[in-house]
């Protein structure tokens, strides 16, 4: 004969507390639990287990949701700014392989520090046009590829403005850097902005949670790569643009309120006036 006494069953204590009788069950495990484990829910009770299982799924698709909140209010999640960017560029590669006047469209757009001295033509828009001209089609290849496979994921999270800002402005980081370390040096290309978009990939990501290891391996070896003999690529510009990018995107990171908007502008502002300051300040005196 059984015994009819409840507290002789373990079924009818805490399995958290097995010194608590109780007789009320978690609603999702159906196990039982007494009156501190239980967490009050629409219908029944949960335990605190089933409970933090389900806090973890809801953080998790606020995570996943996250970008597309911010896009729909940012006006849209179609990177429309990077395609643009894609396609002047492309086209313009495209105009230089136009024997006779084609040809001269590096000689327009490239960078070198020396146009930016007294007595030379003066040529200060250099300093971003640098990222629409390119020396083959591997390196606009590789570069669009870059900025398509970051742009769209940045884009609609920044939002366009400030894509197009940090886009511009690791253009400029890289060509200081350039100016700064290899004086009277001719360079094209969109890396040092691609770098910067990496960087602030990089901080962004991290802020979010994201798994940035990726990045970290994509960045290494890309550094690796503009070291090596031979490879002809500007190291400076990739570091100058990346390191823009660090900043950026922790300005970005640190100014996503409402209220800090105007913050936000004048820490882009002043990153930008301190960029030109050194740009045209400084290859004179290296100069001299």
């Amino acid at each position: 004969m059984s015994s009819t006494d409840p507290r002789s069953n373990p079924d009818n204590f805490c399995y958290r507390h097995p010194d608590r009788q109780s007789f009320v069950l978690c609603q999702r495990c159906l196990r039982t639990v007494c009156h501190e484990c239980q967490t009050p829910m629409p219908v029944g009770v949960i335990c605190p287990e089933c409970m933090a299982e389900q806090q973890k799924g809801q953080r998790a698709d606020n995570v996943r949701r996250m970008p597309k909140r911010i896009a729909r209010r940012m006006g849209g999640d179609r990177p429309i700014v990077t395609y643009a960017i894609m396609a002047v560029t492309i086209a313009l590669y495209l105009f230089g392989l136009i024997p006779g006047i084609g040809n001269q469209t590096q000689g327009w757009l490239a960078f070198n520090s020396a146009l930016l001295l007294p007595g030379y033509p003066f040529e200060p828009w250099r300093i971003v046009t640098v990222v629409l001209v390119h020396s083959g089609i591997f390196h606009v290849a590789l570069n669009m590829l870059a900025l398509w496979a970051l742009g769209r994921s940045l884009e609609p999270l920044l939002g366009r403005w400030r894509y197009l800002t940090l886009y511009v402005l690791s253009a400029v980081g890289g060509s200081v850097l350039v100016a700064l370390l290899a004086p009277g040096t001719t360079v094209v290309g969109a890396s040092g902005a691609v770098w910067g978009l990496l960087g602030a990939m990089l901080i962004i990501g991290r802020n979010l949670g994201v798994n940035v290891i990726p990045i970290l391996v994509l960045l290494g070896i890309n550094l690796v790569f503009s070291f090596l003999p031979g490879a002809g690529v500007s190291w400076q510009a990739h570091i100058g643009g990346g390191l823009v990018g660090l900043l950026l995107g922790w300005i970005f990171s640190r100014t996503r309120g409402i209220r800090q908007q105007t913050r936000q502008k004048l820490m882009l502002g002043g990153v930008a006036v301190g960029l030109l300051a050194v740009i045209f300040a400084v290859p004179p005196v290296l100069y001299t």
